[in-house]
């Protein structure tokens, strides 16, 4: 039975769900990792919080953290609510995921591959674990490196990202496949901006660790 870790983007949380399902009924052990970064802005920008990427990672503040709390919380609800009795809802503070501060960007971390007991609990029950990505501190952690970290730590052997974009554009097409050192060479020469940084850098180190990643249609290999 392989296993897999699938991130899905906040703003396509329960949109996911048969195809989270349909990967589990084909046998394979499904770790979810969600965003919720949609919601996230909307309320920051309702409470008059400053909203500020950096390299496609969000800077946060203590009064923003609790907004990114509520808000994954919400998602992570509405998320195991629609794959039904299968799902079990991991906040990842809770859980005891990692990650190392980065303080230029507030209460954010960096996460590291680790085994979070409940996860593995979930899966050994066979259950699919829904992932918020917050690491111990608390610390707000960017979904798609919580995933790449999962996938390490827990020795997927597929990375799955499931997103509102069909897949890696390189000069406004789709590219079919991207090997992982072109991809970080891009992205060092700063060839792309907004969320699909952090989405493509987590892919690339995936694929560096022979971990298959795929972002919608691009495959990302070693």
């Amino acid at each position: 039975m392989s296993r897999l870790v699938v991130k899905v983007g906040g703003a396509v949380a329960t949109e996911s769900a048969d195809r989270i399902l349909g990967l589990r009924e084909e046998g394979h052990q499904v770790v979810v990792v969600h965003g919720a970064g949609p919601q996230i802005t909307q309320e920051m920008q309702r409470q008059g919080i400053p909203v500020q990427f950096v390299h496609g990672r969000r800077r946060t503040s203590r009064r923003a953290l609790d907004v990114v709390r509520e808000s994954l919380v919400t998602v992570n609800t509405d998320l195991c609510a629609a794959l039904g009795e299968v799902a079990v809802p991991v906040i990842g503070d809770v859980a005891g995921v990692l990650a190392v501060p980065v303080p230029p960007l507030g209460w954010v971390g960096d996460p590291l591959p680790c085994r979070p007991k409940p996860i593995l609990a979930a899966l050994a029950s066979g259950k699919v674990p829904v992932v918020a990505p917050l690491a111990v501190g608390p610390l707000n952690v960017n979904a798609d490196d919580a995933s790449a970290a999962l996938a390490l730590g827990l020795g997927a052997e597929r990375l799955v990202f499931l997103t509102d974009v069909p897949g890696l554009y390189v000069d406004d097409e789709v590219v079919g496949s991207i090997r992982a050192g072109d991809a970080n060479r891009l992205l060092d020469a700063g060839a792309f901006d907004g969320g699909i940084i952090p989405k493509l850098r987590a892919a690339a180190l995936a694929a560096a660790s022979g971990i298959t990643a795929h972002i919608g249609s691009t495959a990302v290999v070693a």
